[in-house]
């Protein structure tokens, strides 16, 4: 399949819709990260350069198809006023005669943006009339939202069917290359990093990327189920019953892959999750009865660090522990260290999901990951080796 980006389009003059993911945190209203807003400014600041009207729309919290006034995108229409130095109209809806009117009179090198999509129920639904109303407002279309194209929605799927010029922007384009570098043609040692609470979760995500790592590391609450997949103990630990099947079918073909598949030696135990207060480490097969487990010990780190020192590709999400909770975050933050480590010996570091990037910034190493990806949810996708709807629409 063919797939025009950014760098294909002739925008002068024209309008361009663009999908962009604003879906940013709020505290009463004030931005508290704009992260998301600066990693569209290349395309957005591209489109503008090249004289064309640019139409921006996104989705907001979810106020399930009712207008929501605490999650109007007023802030983010503030926000890029500043930083572009000129003021960015905002619509009063996605949709209707006056928000036409407003995309209509639109000057070139000029931005609008639309108010949440979500404020109705037809874009989560994908309804085709509710995507032909946006896509009237212009001329092309452009999705720059890799955090929502693993979702079918008006916005991201159906607008496509609309507009004959479509293309990714950069940011997406961005994260196809990177991801896609991962299945094609990793740099070896490839060393894979999967935490989080459920294997359930990561299951094919496991299974697509065996044929291609050389080591994967296993760490969050999902390793207990592996651990009582090895028949070792796990206390009071989260442990899925169900995939404990599922987790010795992975060892099984890890190791038909010849692929190293390193579990923790030890963990971090408390006898009170809730009161999260300071643990003790004990090693992966003396977890007693009420020992729950919060974080990977201090064994696993220094295992996990050396196996992640031999890499030249590295993959990570997942946290490695209870991350939100101080007294346990350290497995977390000792492994996002080690993956910022890897570029000074020119290692490619790929991070996606939203408390391995959170390890990251909280560090302040975001500048040292080859790419730190915007889409938890679709990264995983595509690494499972699934379609994204707001990809494959794009697709002519």
């Amino acid at each position: 399949m063919s797939r025009m980006t950014l760098s294909d389009l002739n925008p002068a003059g024209k309008r361009v819709l663009v999908r962009v993911d604003f879906n940013v945190p709020l505290l009463e209203q004030p931005i508290t990260d704009d992260t998301r807003i600066m990693a569209a400014l290349p395309t957005i600041e591209h489109l503008l350069a090249k004289g064309a009207c640019v139409i921006l729309m996104s989705h907001l919290g979810r106020p399930k198809g009712k207008r929501a006034p605490e999650l109007s995108l007023r802030p983010v229409a503030e926000r890029l006023t500043e930083i572009l130095g000129f003021e960015v109209q905002l619509a009063p809806d996605c949709v209707g005669p006056e928000t036409e009117q407003m995309a209509k009179a639109l000057d070139p090198g000029r931005v609008l943006l639309l108010e949440n999509l979500r404020y109705h129920d037809a874009e989560t639904n994908n309804d085709l009339e509710f995507a032909k109303q946006l896509a009237a407002m212009a001329d092309i279309y452009v999705n720059d939202s890799f955090g929502t194209a693993h979702r079918a929605h008006a916005s991201t799927a159906a607008v496509a069917e609309f507009l004959s010029q479509k293309a990714t922007g950069f940011l997406v384009a961005k994260e196809l290359k990177f991801l896609g570098q991962l299945m094609d043609n990793p740099k070896a040692p490839f060393v894979a990093i999967l935490g989080g609470a459920k294997v359930s979760g990561k299951i094919e995500v496991i299974e697509n990327l065996l044929p291609h790592v050389n080591t994967l590391l296993i760490g969050g609450a999902m390793m207990f189920t592996f651990w009582r997949a090895l028949k070792w103990p796990t206390g009071g630990s989260l442990v899925e019953e169900d995939k404990i099947s599922v987790a010795e079918s992975v060892l099984t073909k890890a190791k038909a892959a010849g692929v190293k598949l390193v579990l923790p030696a030890d963990c971090l135990v408390t006898d009170d999750l809730a009161a999260g207060e300071p643990g003790r480490y004990v090693d992966a097969t003396a977890v007693k009865e009420g020992m729950i487990g919060v974080d990977i010990g201090e064994k696993s780190i220094k295992l996990f660090e050396e196996e992640i020192k031999t890499a030249k590709t590295v993959f990570w999400n997942g946290p490695l522990g209870v991350f939100e909770k101080e007294n346990y975050a350290l497995g977390t933050l000792s492994i996002a260290k080690a993956v910022a480590e890897i570029s000074n010996s020119g290692g490619v570091s790929v991070v996606g999901g939203g408390d391995s990037v959170a390890a990251i910034r909280q560090m302040k190493l975001t500048n040292r990951i080859t790419h730190v990806s915007t889409g938890g949810g679709a990264s995983l996708r595509f690494l499972e080796g699934k379609s994204l709807p707001g990809i494959a629409a794009l697709d002519s």
